[in-house]
């Protein structure tokens, strides 16, 4: 789901540090395994048409290729494009013989102006620099009357504990604090993500709408969201890199609601509760 270009902002490998040799495909699929329920309402609520050509912008590791297809086909051009090469490479591995393949960057001269019908751009726009300009660039590869669809997860996904809500607001804003360090970004770049439906204004997009879904999961999780939770969340972004940014009784709390051998691991808890949101806004041109 990634697939800024490398050169269009203050640093030459994005917002957020994405290049080309750059890997987190097991994240990205983890992701979609975990809100597949959720996506797959979002892209049949779009009312897509047989024939129509697709372009998913930053397609990550294919997964969402797939449920576009299904949406348009019979279709003679779904087209997935990403930056990273490990990505498009999964991607490659996920998706029927049909559906076509690139790591380039989104402003590859390959992708041709008003050559597609609609465009699905998932957790891409913010790592671009100049996001308006992202978008003003998509918008041209679309035909008279194509559409552009701009999805984002919370960036910073918050856990919503319902036993310790100051544990909650410290390690959210311990999350904040984080990457702010790691990308040499602040506040502002953070709430950008928020800002989707503005940004396909300020490209001149018409007919604009926004749609905000909840993916809401409690104790039972089922595996796909145990996986996301445990490896990407608990492990990834709050392991080791929150003790600098936690006192370290707080990190010592965090660190055993995040250890599945620990008996006070989160997804055993009979109250536990996650709260993601997932914003989708379209425009047309």
């Amino acid at each position: 789901m990634t697939g800024a270009r490398s050169d269009i902002g203050k640093r030459s490998s994005g917002l957020l540090g994405d290049t080309t040799a750059r890997d987190y495909a097991d994240k990205l699929s983890k992701f979609n395994a975990y809100a597949k329920p959720e996506l797959r309402r979002l892209i049949k609520s779009l009312d897509l048409r047989p024939g129509m050509h697709v372009l998913d912008a930053g397609c990550g590791t294919g997964e969402a290729l797939n449920w576009l297809h299904s949406e348009v086909a019979p279709s003679e051009r779904v087209v997935g494009v990403d930056l990273a090469g490990a990505h498009a490479s999964a991607a490659r591995l996920h998706v029927p013989p049909n559906v076509q393949i690139h790591q380039a960057d989104l402003f590859d001269a390959m992708l041709k102006p008003a050559s597609f019908d609609f465009v699905w751009c998932v957790n891409t726009i913010n790592h671009l620099t100049d996001p308006v300009k992202g978008v003003v660039h998509l918008s041209t590869l679309l035909r008279q009357g194509g559409r552009v669809a701009l999805g984002q997860s919370s960036f910073l996904p918050d856990m919503y504990f319902a036993w310790d809500a100051r544990l909650e607001r410290a390690t959210n804003d311990a999350v904040r604090r984080y990457y702010q360090d790691r990308y040499r970004i602040d506040e502002q770049d953070l709430k950008a993500v928020r800002a989707l439906m503005g940004i396909l204004r300020r490209a001149a997009l018409r007919n604009v709408t926004v749609s905000t879904v909840v993916i809401e999961r409690t104790w039972p999780v089922d595996e796909a969201t145990e996986s996301y939770l445990r490896d990407t969340i608990f492990r990834d972004t709050w392991g080791e890199r929150l003790r600098p940014y936690l006192s370290a009784d707080d990190y010592q709390d965090l660190a055993r609601l995040c250890n599945p051998q620990h008996a006070d691991y989160a997804l055993r808890r009979r109250d536990f509760h996650f709260l993601q949101t997932f914003t989708l806004t379209t425009g047309e041109i």
